[in-house]
């Protein structure tokens, strides 16, 4: 799976890139079906200190899947949204793997 990593209106920091690689590549573990990910960090403008936003956008075979989550820090957020979107990946597994067998059942 190729990740595109964008941090909007702030440089992130080396370490900030990496974690974020690291996670997308733990989501590649649920599901080999994985084509394309992006993370897109940015500030949210409002005032209070739960302003980091990531959103990642997962291209598998045959969907897109999405999560955006805000929290305290990047880490966290983008912890969240991993959390979410593997959820969602393994729904889609359970999904291809249901049709496949109904197909077969024909």
């Amino acid at each position: 799976m190729t990740t595109n990593i964008q941090s909007v209106h702030f440089d992130a920091d080396k370490k900030l890139i990496e974690f974020a690689n690291e996670k997308m590549n733990k989501l590649k573990t649920f599901h080999d079906g994985l084509i394309n990910g992006e993370v897109i960090m940015r500030l949210d403008k409002s005032s209070n200190s739960e302003n980091k936003v990531a959103e990642i956008k997962i291209l598998a075979k045959g969907q897109e899947l999405f999560s955006k989550k805000q929290s305290a820090s990047f880490e966290e957020s983008i912890d969240l949204a991993c959390e979410a979107l593997k959820t969602q990946i393994k729904k889609h597994k359970e999904k291809q793997a249901g049709a496949k067998i109904n197909i077969d059942d024909i």
